[in-house]
C-alpha cells in the first residue's frame, strides 16, 4: 500500500487521498503512463511484423503527401533528419515507399508510396482505429475531441 506524503507533523493535510501516490498528481506522470498503455496496445494491434508507431506515422505522411522530402517529413514528425534514416530504410526495405530524385536539388530525395505501401497503410489504419475504439470505449465523442484538443495545446507549448 502506498504511504502518504509526510510533513514534520505527520500526513500532509492538503492531500485529498493520502493513500494515493504523490506521482498521481502530476500531468507528466499520467501522460507517460497513458502513452505506455496506448503504445503497448498499438503494438499488439499491429502484430509483431506490423508497423511500429514511428514507422506508421511516417508512412501515413508519405501516403498523404507523396513526393515529400525527407527533411520535410522529419520536420512534420518532430524528429531529427538523422533519426529518420532508419525509418525510411525500413519502409523502403518492406517495399512500402521508394526514394526519388527531387528535380533541381541533387542533394534531396523525395519519398513516394508504393501500391503496397498504400495498402499496408489502409490495413494499419483500420487496426489503429479498432485499437483506439477499444482503448477509449468509455469515452464519448466529446471526450475524445476534448482529449485531442488538450493534447494539441500541450504540444503547441512544447515547441
Amino acid at each position: 500500500m502506498a504511504r502518504a506524503r509526510q510533513t514534520d507533523n505527520g500526513p500532509d493535510p492538503d492531500r485529498a487521498d493520502p493513500a494515493t501516490p504523490l506521482l498521481e498528481e502530476f500531468v507528466g506522470y499520467n501522460l507517460k503512463r497513458a502513452y505506455v498503455a496506448v503504445q503497448n496496445d498499438f503494438r499488439r494491434a499491429l502484430g509483431d511484423d506490423g508497423l511500429a508507431p514511428r514507422t506508421f506515422s511516417a508512412l501515413s505522411l508519405v501516403v498523404q503527401y507523396p513526393d515529400i522530402t525527407q527533411s520535410a517529413l522529419a520536420r512534420m514528425l518532430g524528429i531529427e533528419r538523422s533519426g529518420l534514416v532508419a525509418i525510411v530504410d525500413d519502409l523502403e526495405r518492406r517495399g512500402l515507399i521508394r526514394r526519388t530524385d527531387v528535380p533541381g536539388d541533387r542533394r534531396a530525395q523525395a519519398l513516394v508510396p508504393t501500391a503496397a505501401g498504400r495498402g499496408a497503410l489502409a490495413e494499419a489504419v483500420a487496426a489503429v482505429r479498432a485499437h483506439e475504439d477499444a482503448m477509449l470505449a468509455d469515452f464519448t465523442a466529446t471526450d475524445r475531441a476534448t482529449l485531442i484538443a488538450l493534447l494539441r495545446r500541450i504540444r503547441a507549448r512544447g515547441g
